[in-house]
């Protein structure tokens, strides 16, 4: 069945923003980029809300910098952007979710049944942590940086209960980033 998946990279302390948005402190050499390569190939839909959205969608059609698989990823994938404030979105192939996120994700994941494609969501803190709150995630793929921040944007806001995980695997990138895999047990 089709997975709701947050893919987002971390700091040892938590933050997946560093102080005024900061990201300079990713570490994105040629492992983590065949990683986010190979992971958008398994992702058919992905899922934004409206900061993250706005961010991506002024960065990905103009950029010459970027990966060229990537960059056409990002540009021809299907996008929702979950959103109570905006309304359109401009985006190559970009919806806006307006309504109940339950019955979106429900609808999503309906809507891909038999495909072994995922819904993925990238960024978009306030989104990560609404959908934990309601039970929405299925896995979690923390790429966990070696550097600790001290103060910035958390990845988690707000959790209102406690979930417990079940580590599915780690990957360690000779840069000394790890990437864990985990799943929401339910």
């Amino acid at each position: 069945m089709r997975r709701v998946i947050v893919s987002n990279l971390v700091s040892l302390d938590g933050y997946f923003e560093g102080p005024g948005k900061a990201l300079d402190w990713f570490v994105a050499e040629e492992e983590f980029m065949k990683f986010a390569r190979e992971q958008l190939y398994e992702v058919d839909r992905i899922l934004f809300g409206r900061v993250t959205y706005e961010m991506m969608a002024a960065y990905w059609p103009n950029t010459k910098e970027n990966d060229p698989v990537i960059t056409e990823k990002m540009n021809n994938l299907p996008k929702v952007v979950f959103s109570k404030t905006l309304n359109s979105v401009d985006w190559n192939n970009s919806t806006l979710a307006k309504g109940n996120a339950t019955d979106e994700i429900a609808r999503l994941k309906k809507s891909g049944e038999g495909s072994n494609k995922h819904l993925m969501i990238f960024g978009s803190g306030k989104l990560v942590s609404n959908f934990t709150n309601l039970g929405l995630i299925d896995e979690y793929r923390i790429i966990l940086n070696p550097v600790v921040l001290g103060k910035g944007n958390p990845m988690f806001k707000g959790i209102d209960h406690q979930f417990k995980l079940k580590l599915l695997k780690a990957k360690k990138l000779s840069s000394g980033v790890v990437i864990l895999y985990y799943e929401v047990i339910k």
